[in-house]
């Protein structure tokens, strides 16, 4: 009796069939993979809190000061004068004044002229994390442990008066857990020391690390001043 066989041609296209089937099977595969490793990486992804405490926070160890400003190279300072305000068009500075600094090589002079530019009649600086920080992303710095906040500052001629000097304040998304300043503040030509006192203080996010305001009423014809050795202790 003759035995019935398969063409060939009938055996290729099954073998090519099982082949492609198999091929889309370790595709199915791989993607499903893929899909459930992104999944699993989006699940574990931080939250918008959880972003701004891995992004924002650097703690306060207490083994010595937290610098905002000693020296215009220091590589130790802390947080930028970026924060203008008012009529910031009438401020000048210098973050490497050496003339007189209360210690190391240069202190921070601040030139307020009484052109009320911007219209507003005062003037100030906020030192931020990051630079231009106002409260719309995470930065700042977990300065928890820290019990005041320490300066130098003196007038060009004396009889300068700084309304305010503060850290904290920032509002807004992403806003500063406390806030605490000293002021109003008449400045002599020699150099004095003010404290900032923080006990108490939510320092658990602080985007504005150092400020300082004034206005035209207080000094009618502007004024000059310096600053010097900022930090947190």
């Amino acid at each position: 009796m003759q035995r019935k066989t398969t063409p060939i041609s009938v055996l290729l296209f099954i073998s090519f069939g099982f082949l492609l089937q198999g091929c889309q099977s370790t595709t199915d595969i791989k993607s499903e993979v893929s899909n459930e490793k992104m999944s699993q990486s989006q699940s574990q992804e931080p939250s918008s809190d959880q972003h701004a405490k891995l992004l924002g926070a650097k703690v306060f160890q207490n083994r010595g000061p937290f610098k905002v400003y000693t020296d215009g190279h220091s590589p130790d300072n802390h947080y930028i004068p970026s924060g203008w305000m008012g009529d910031y068009g009438d401020v000048k500075i210098d973050d490497k004044f050496m003339a007189n600094p209360h210690s190391g090589t240069t202190c921070f002079k601040i030139v307020y002229d009484d052109k009320a530019t911007q219209g507003a009649r005062w003037a100030g600086i906020y030192w931020q994390n990051p630079p231009n920080n106002w409260g719309t992303r995470p930065g700042g710095y977990d300065l928890t442990g820290a019990k005041k906040v320490t300066f130098w500052a003196r007038g060009e001629n004396g009889g300068e008066r700084i309304e305010e000097f503060k850290i904290g304040g920032i509002t807004g998304e992403y806003a500063d857990s406390d806030v605490a300043g000293i002021g109003p503040v008449a400045l002599t030509t020699e150099w004095q020391e003010f404290t900032i006192d923080l006990e108490g203080k939510d320092l658990s996010s602080i985007s504005g690390g150092f400020c300082w305001a004034t206005n035209l009423d207080v000094n009618p014809e502007g004024c000059v001043f310096y600053l010097d050795d900022i930090k947190y202790e």
